[in-house]
């Protein structure tokens, strides 16, 4: 059996859902795409880009703590991540979801009560 991706240093449930839903199952499917290729396909999946998010990953794939990014090495990851977002296009349904919560339309199942 192969490892969990939440085995991966900084990242838990929340993120390996995320991956699932892009198709990306185990750790070292996850080590093999790298942080770039992922971070790309969770965003092409529908997950909203989010800086902390990639470079967590970023550190979480090189083994360090979430919060030793700093200076330059953080100014760099995040020209990285806009480049990533940038290039990403979402799909089409994942794009009308987020227009949809944007505005406020989309509510979640919690928010339905039987009549």
């Amino acid at each position: 059996m192969s490892d969990p991706i939440s085995s991966i240093r900084n990242l838990g449930p929340a993120f390996e859902q995320a991956c699932t839903q892009a198709g990306i199952m185990t750790a070292q499917e996850l080590r093999d795409l790298g942080a770039d290729e992922a971070y790309a396909r969770l965003l092409q999946a529908g997950t909203r880009p989010h800086f902390i998010g990639y470079y967590v990953l970023v550190m979480g794939l090189q083994g360090r703590p979430w919060n030793d990014c700093k200076g330059e090495e953080k100014k760099a990851l995040r020209e990285r991540f806009d480049a990533i977002k940038a290039s990403t296009s979402r799909a089409p349904e994942s794009q009308l979801i987020s227009d949809l919560d944007a505005v406020g339309v989309r509510v979640s199942a919690s928010d339905l009560k039987p009549v």
